[in-house]
């Protein structure tokens, strides 16, 4: 594993989902996290494909980074098995920290959170606030309508053309060497026109 790849934030959903295969995925991505060190940086939920892949990782001896807004972790949803489990004030807070401490960005089946969180980390490269690569892990074709929705708003020129912003793998085992050959783009001025 490449050196400057320590650490991965994965955005996923706080529920395992219909299929079997998403939760396959998730731990084969936490084993693979543990076998190659790379931090997990995640929501910090028990539940869900994001408990999933930070169990694998534990199992297999690999380090957890969780962070979870107090009102959720009142709920009793934080996991506390993780090696790292941060209890901060707000959403806002989370996502900056989550933001903080990776080095890349993985985008795992979910639902709205997951969706609000893919689409602000693009955002956020798209206005050259950061240039750290973004990977959507297109799994068993989940997110084809909405990879089909992003090409419909960059036909009818609501957002950018660019096609530098985020990377598209079909499989979890796919993700770790895309990340190792990623060739991220240097940031433009935030000041450069732009449609999102």
């Amino acid at each position: 594993m490449t050196p400057s790849l320590t650490s991965l934030c994965v955005y996923c959903g706080s529920a395992v989902g219909r299929s079997l295969r998403y939760r396959a995925a998730a731990e084969r991505l936490g084993r693979d996290l543990a076998a190659n060190d790379v931090r997990l940086i995640y929501g910090g939920g028990r539940v869900g494909i994001m408990g999933v892949i930070a169990d694998a990782v534990i199992a297999h001896g690999g380090k957890a980074t969780g962070i979870i807004p107090t009102f959720l972790e009142t709920r009793e949803v934080g996991h506390h098995g993780i090696d790292d489990l941060r209890i901060v004030d707000n959403m806002h807070v989370r996502k900056q920290l989550m933001f903080d401490l990776a080095d890349a960005f993985a985008i795992l089946p979910g639902g709205y959170g997951t969706l609000d969180e893919t689409f602000e980390i693009i955002t956020w490269r798209l206005l050259a606030m950061h240039d750290k690569p973004v990977v959507i892990v297109n799994q068993d074709g989940y997110w084809d309508k909405l990879l089909a929705l992003i090409e419909h708003c960059r036909d009818e020129g609501f957002v950018s053309q660019r096609r530098d912003l985020f990377q598209v793998v079909g499989d979890v085992d796919e993700l770790l060497p895309a990340l190792m050959t990623a060739s991220e783009t240097p940031p433009r001025h935030a000041s450069q026109p732009s449609r999102f």
